[in-house]
């Protein structure tokens, strides 16, 4: 028989107030709580701290307090990732972000979703998705990202957007639900 924990991590239903998961939770919220107590003056201590929250993480992060999470070992960071104030992740299940992503204030990415008939939603039971962000990535301040989305490299999603769908490769979506609005040639730049 699965553990809460397993079955979470599979994306199927569990009962979130399960002792280990409890657990986790807490000792995630200590070490963030921690980080952004912190003052500029101690950026390298909380750096070397979501190091230690995250499943895995890149060079050259950079975060800014406060920040939230559920359990942080779900997050994994490529290189070069940017999170402004107030970024929000429920990972109950993987949150991969590529190389290169920038997240603008008050991002929420969630994986945690709870059933549609209140019968299930009764038993507090939840679920969860996992989310995919490609490189080279700009979300908008205040985008939320819903559960099971992918996200493809080189997009922009708009301020206040809600992604709700997969995106595809370079293209700019905004909105809710987002929608494309056009294509991004990313195959120059400008200096």
């Amino acid at each position: 028989m699965k553990s809460e924990k397993e079955k979470m991590l599979a994306g199927e239903l569990y009962d979130a107030s399960d002792a280990e998961l409890d657990k986790d939770r807490h000792e995630a919220r200590l070490i963030f709580q921690r980080i952004n107590a912190m003052g500029e003056e101690s950026k390298a201590e909380r750096n070397e701290l979501f190091y230690q929250l995250f499943g895995e993480a890149g060079e050259g992060m950079w975060i800014e307090p406060p920040f939230y999470c559920d359990y942080g070992y779900n997050i994994k960071l490529g290189h070069k990732v940017f999170m402004n104030f107030n970024c929000c992740i429920l990972d109950v299940c993987e949150v991969r972000l590529g190389n290169n992503v920038l997240l603008a204030p008050n991002v929420h990415i969630y994986t945690a979703s709870h059933p549609l008939d209140a019968k299930t939603r009764a038993e507090w039971l939840e679920d969860g998705q996992p989310v995919s962000i490609g490189n080279d990535v700009w979300i908008g301040g205040g985008a939320i990202i819903c559960p099971g989305v992918t996200i493809g490299n080189g997009v922009v999603i708009g301020a206040g957007s809600v992604v709700t769908k997969d995106v595809p490769d370079n293209v700019l979506v905004a909105g809710n639900p987002a929608k494309v609005i056009r294509q991004i040639d990313n195959s120059d730049h400008i200096v």
